[in-house]
Order: structure tokens, then C-alpha cells, then sequence
């Protein structure tokens, strides 16, 4: 991640010095370094808004105003950026407020009298790091959206997956861990023969019309959290008739593995176990 020169130029600067010839002064110095835009105010009250409107990439703040000094321009500045990078430059004659400055939010300082050089170098530095701050909090924001979209594309997608499922079988189920239903689709409770909570509503379903060895069966790769791929088993009906049941099924789990559940699918597949 770089920044070019010409967007360091083109970064907005704002002077604030009650002194109109140090602000000619500044200004002079910017121009002369091909910087483009640049504004000045000589009143510390009104740092705040142009600050709100314009967010600047970088504040050369003198310290000493009267009125206002520049430690209350910085803690009014520190409410509207309470966790980014305030780019503010202080400017002072009194070797004894650097370290004051800097403990207030200020990321550095130019003593007066100004040396050009090193101004000029301490500004297109500081500015250089608010830009790069910036791209960095964009390429944030934008990583935070395309993460967003990402996950409503697959949730669409698997919204749609489900729905495909239900629609190609006769019945489709989810468990949570305990065996209680969280989702039901078709005849899920007659097909699946499965016990669940009486204090749920649903209906127990009679056992004794059940291929006992099947049913153990597929109980237990329910209980061993097994995935398991087109089950056939078969029940009597009353009329003597068998019945074909086809099911699949698999365990979920969350990002960290622990089990939450089953879900699966089902078929009644009598008719195509006896074509004739």
C-alpha cells in the first residue's frame, strides 16, 4: 500500500494561527513546495467546524492563541475522531509544551522560528501516514462489505439448495443436538418413525409396524452422529402391504466442531421397488 506524491500535494491543509503574518509565512512555504490545497484560519473557535466539513489531512496548530489555545482546539478535535488518526502538527517557540502536545493528540511538532527544510519535511511525512491511515480504513470498510455480500450470496445460495432438496424428496428434517425438531417439511414425524418430546405437541409414533433390524439400524447412526446415504427400510401397513422409505442424512457442526444437530431428507420409494 503506497502513496503517490502527487496525492501528498493534493492533500487538504489547514493553518490555524491567530498571527496573519505566520499564516503568509506558512502559506507562502506550502505554495512554494507545490502543495494545492490549502486553507487558514486566524479564529481557534472555528477549527471545529471546517475541521467537521472538510477533514483535513493535515492542521499546522499553533499552541499559543488567545481565547482558545491550541490543548482545547485539540480535546474539542478528539471528539469528532475519537478513534482515528488526528493529523495535527502543533506549532510552538516553548520547547517545554512538546511533550505536552503530544500527550494531548498531537502526532508532532515544528519549533518558530520555522527551518523550511524541516517543516516542510515533518508535513509532507505527517501527511504521507493520515493517507496511508486512510487507505487503510477503506480497504477496511470495503473488506467489511464484500465479506457481507459474500455471506447473503451464500446464504441465498443455500436457501436455494434447501429448497431444491425439499423439492426432489417428500420430506426434510433438521435436529438440534438434544433430538428435538427445529425444522419440519412433508410428513417428516409417520416417515421417520423417530420418538421426540411429548411436551413439543407431536405425535409418538407405534413401533411395532417397523423392520425392527432397520430401524435399529438406522437409530444408530443417529445416535453416532453418523452421516448416512439413501437408507432404505420398509414398514407394514395396515392392509399387510409393505412400504419403502428411502432416507439420507448428516450431522452438523459448528466453526469450532461441536455438534448442533441432523438434518436429512426422505422418499417413499415403494413404487419403485415393485415396478411391476
Amino acid at each position: 500500500m503506497k502513496v503517490s506524491n502527487s496525492d501528498i500535494l493534493n492533500a487538504s491543509i489547514l493553518i490555524v494561527d491567530d498571527q496573519p503574518s505566520n499564516v503568509l509565512l506558512l502559506e507562502e512555504m506550502l505554495q512554494q513546495a507545490s502543495y494545492t490545497n490549502i486553507e487558514s484560519t486566524t479564529n481557534p473557535n472555528e477549527v471545529c467546524r471546517l475541521y467537521h466539513t472538510n477533514r483535513y489531512d493535515l492542521i499546522l496548530l499553533d499552541l499559543l492563541m488567545p481565547g482558545k489555545d491550541g490543548f482545547q482546539v485539540m480535546e474539542e478535535l478528539k471528539g469528532l475522531e475519537p478513534h482515528s488518526y488526528l493529523p495535527i502538527l502543533v506549532i510552538t517557540a516553548q520547547p517545554d509544551q512538546k511533550l505536552r502536545a503530544l500527550q494531548s493528540g498531537a502526532k508532532d511538532f515544528v519549533s518558530k522560528p520555522f527551518d523550511l527544510v524541516e517543516v516542510q519535511t515533518r508535513i509532507h511525512n505527517m501527511i504521507e501516514v493520515r493517507l496511508l491511515y486512510k487507505k487503510l480504513e477503506n480497504y477496511s470498510k470495503e473488506l467489511e462489505q464484500t465479506v457481507l455480500e459474500r455471506t447473503a450470496e451464500l446464504r441465498e445460495s443455500e436457501a436455494r439448495a434447501r429448497r431444491l432438496t425439499e423439492l426432489s424428496s417428500d420430506w426434510y428434517w433438521e435436529q438440534d443436538e438434544s433430538g428435538h425438531f427445529t425444522k419440519i417439511y412433508g410428513p417428516v414425524l409417520e416417515m421417520l418413525g423417530i420418538e421426540v418430546d411429548e411436551l413439543l405437541g407431536e405425535k409418538v409414533v407405534d413401533k411395532s409396524s417397523w423392520n425392527e433390524a432397520e430401524r435399529e439400524a438406522l437409530e444408530a447412526n443417529l445416535a453416532g452422529r453418523k452421516p448416512f446415504l439413501d437408507f432404505v427400510y420398509t414398514r407394514t401397513n395396515p392392509d399387510g402391504s409393505n412400504q419403502y422409505l428411502m432416507v439420507s442424512g448428516e450431522p452438523m457442526f459448528d466453526g469450532s466442531g461441536r455438534f448442533i444437530g441432523y438434518r436429512g431428507i426422505g422418499k417413499d420409494v415403494t413404487e419403485s421397488m415393485h415396478p411391476g
